[in-house]
């Protein structure tokens, strides 16, 4: 029956307005709407929102929790939550049609193609919540702050945007300070246990699936803030 119930989402999804999927990474297409096929890197402004608001992604989003609770705080602004789980995005996916959060879209993708389907420029501001700490050592590019994606990350980034992290992973807290020391880059907050007193960021309370399973182990949520060195960007 889950087996089922997934197939239906995953058949769902090609019917959503506000969904986008690439089957094949080996191209820059995505199948969006009735199953047609688009080209998305630099007109998520002018194809999708038809605006110019400013765009913020959530990486690794899961059921879309801050994509969405973003998107009701913040309807001057575009969203785009960015997962590879088709079930999950489409409960994110179908509250935003429900709720009419005409500013919010999400793109089923493996992270590591995201520069397919972003353009240079085009994001101003990333949201990385509670991702996979990949904590093997084999996986260490797999994480999501290890250089090779930061590098991803700064070909779509204006420069200046911020990029949060939001993490239960003692592990990926400290991999991540340590990459940013390695870029030579300061991270503007830091901070180990963020409801030990007042929040550093105020969308900080904003709860996930995963942190308030966190949560009930006893385990401590922690942020960085950072920006990326311009000189990471590859012209």
């Amino acid at each position: 029956m889950a087996r089922r119930n997934k197939l239906l989402k995953f058949t769902e999804l090609l019917t959503f307005p506000n969904v986008y999927e690439n089957f094949d990474p080996d191209t820059d297409d995505l199948v969006h709407y009735s199953d047609s096929h688009v080209k998305m890197a630099s007109k998520w402004h002018s194809d999708h929102f038809k605006n110019q608001n400013p765009i913020c992604l959530e990486l690794a989003c899961g059921r879309g929790e801050y994509t969405l609770d973003l998107a009701r705080r913040y309807p001057e602004k575009n969203f785009i939550g960015v997962d590879i789980k088709g079930a999950r995005i489409w409960k994110g996916a179908s509250i935003a049609l429900k709720e009419g959060l005409v500013n919010v879209a999400f793109l089923r993708t493996k992270i590591e193609f995201i520069t397919q389907f972003l353009g240079k420029d085009e994001v101003d501001e990333i949201w990385i919540t509670f991702p996979d700490p990949f904590l093997k050592s084999s996986k260490y590019n797999r994480r999501l702050t290890s250089p090779v994606f930061l590098d991803r990350y700064a070909q779509l980034l204006k420069p200046g945007a911020p990029i949060h992290l939001k993490t239960d992973s003692d592990e990926l807290f400290e991999h991540t300070l340590e990459v940013l020391q390695e870029q030579g880059i300061k991270p503007q907050v830091v901070n180990d246990d963020i409801y030990s007193g007042k929040l550093p960021h105020p969308d900080l309370d904003i709860p996930t699936y995963y942190e308030r399973m966190h949560l009930q182990k006893g385990k401590t949520i922690k942020y960085i803030r950072f920006e990326l060195n311009y000189s990471l960007r590859q012209d």
